[in-house]
């Protein structure tokens, strides 16, 4: 009998699902100790996909900028008048455990490159879903316990001329890693993880949360009304990356469950239509990446967990290693109109669990960890794209 993943035509599980089970289960941490580790150097340079003929292929260029003040990972990203916020997430400092839910929020400021403190959630929240929609920032869901535990109804709104964030009405559902999408005066929450069963490995100092959805719902901020939408197609799916572009939301990747059943899908919602169509796939299933639009093309930068990297080497793109294996490092670029992937300059190291946004011809990405399953960084970069 053929598996789901055959079926999909995407590469399975394998022997390494539950793969941060097995870890936890043999005693392992989910990465303490790895606070302020910058942007790990990658073990194999990232090579562009080949362009037709005449064209120049596409080309990244990477620039270090002034790093977050708190490491962090699991955070949530946005832009919002001209700067960059970083919502919530886990936080760590050197040589402590990790905190698994913070309210800290940061914003960057890219012409100064100066990061101030903004006014923090109203709650401890990791894994949010947030998006910025006339104005005004919007985030939802999180969870405030290790590992996807505990997941919340929670919605905010916040405020940046008076730093001040309010209270939504609660989604339908409590989740935590829901995708968010600002489309049409309204904001799109997709998939999650609902936590409906837990497993605690024999031995292990943490649960897992496990049980994702495909929800597919819509906030209307004018009317603060929540209301269902066509749900996601396929699997349902937590850790993915959405993103908008030419009106349409993208959704790509993600994992079914565990953090190396992972998901080449890309699919694409038409608010106008309430239609879902397929568009070409991830060169490589991966989750926990950062999605941002630059250029008119999407971004996909990073992930986890990278197959047969438990060795610890982190051959095959600089991937750190924890609880399941390995990071990504490679940049893959989605051209709408040519309907596929390029594979640009990676990241100078390996990242899962942080995010990116867009501002004046500049994509930024901070936070994170190199290792997988776990592990907070400070670590920040600006990427442009050109030929």
């Amino acid at each position: 009998m053929r598996t789901a993943h055959e079926e999909r035509g995407e590469p399975g599980p394998g022997p390494r699902r539950r793969g941060v089970v097995r870890a936890l289960a043999a005693g392992g941490v989910l990465a303490a100790g790895a606070a302020t580790v910058p942007f790990r150097p990658a073990a194999t340079p990232a090579r562009a996909s080949e362009v037709p003929p005449g064209a120049r292929p596409l080309r990244a260029r990477w620039r270090t900028r002034n790093p977050l003040p708190v490491a962090r990972a699991e955070v949530a990203v946005a832009a919002l008048g001209g700067r960059v916020y970083v919502v919530g997430g886990t936080t760590q400092r050197d040589g402590e455990a990790p905190v698994w839910a913070t309210t800290t929020v940061h914003a960057y400021d890219p012409r100064r490159d100066r990061w101030t403190e903004r006014a923090p959630l109203p709650r401890p929240l990791t894994h949010v879903g947030v998006a910025a929609l006339d104005g005004r920032l919007y985030a939802f869901g999180g969870f405030t316990t290790a590992v996807h535990l505990n997941p919340q109804p929670d919605a905010y709104v916040y405020d940046p001329r008076r730093d001040r964030w309010h209270r939504l009405p609660d989604m339908p559902e409590a989740l935590g890693s829901v995708g968010v999408a600002a489309v049409g005066g309204r904001l799109h929450l997709l998939g999650g993880r609902d936590s409906r069963r837990v497993v605690t490995p024999p031995g292990s100092p943490v649960s897992l949360g496990m049980g994702t959805v495909r929800s597919h719902h819509v906030y209307d901020p004018r009317r603060r009304t929540y209301a269902p939408a066509p749900p996601l197609p396929g699997d349902a799916r937590d850790h993915a990356g959405v993103a908008v572009l030419g009106g349409r939301v993208h959704v790509v990747g993600g994992r079914v469950e565990d953090i190396v059943d992972n998901l080449t899908r890309h699919d694409v919602y038409d608010a106008a239509r309430r239609t879902w169509s397929r568009a070409a796939p991830l060169p490589v299933a991966r989750s926990a990446g950062a999605a941002v639009v630059l250029d008119g093309r999407l971004v996909y930068a990073g992930g986890e967990c990278r197959p047969g990297a438990d060795d610890g080497t982190g051959e095959g793109g600089g991937g750190g290693t924890g609880a399941g294996g390995g990071t990504y490092g490679d940049v893959t670029v989605y051209d709408p109109r040519a309907g596929r992937w390029d594979t640009v300059a990676g990241l100078p190291g390996s990242r899962h669990g942080f995010g990116a946004a867009a501002l004046d011809g500049r994509a930024y990405f901070t936070a994170g960890s190199p290792d997988c399953g776990g592990g907070a960084s400070t670590g920040t970069l600006q990427l442009a794209l050109h030929r």
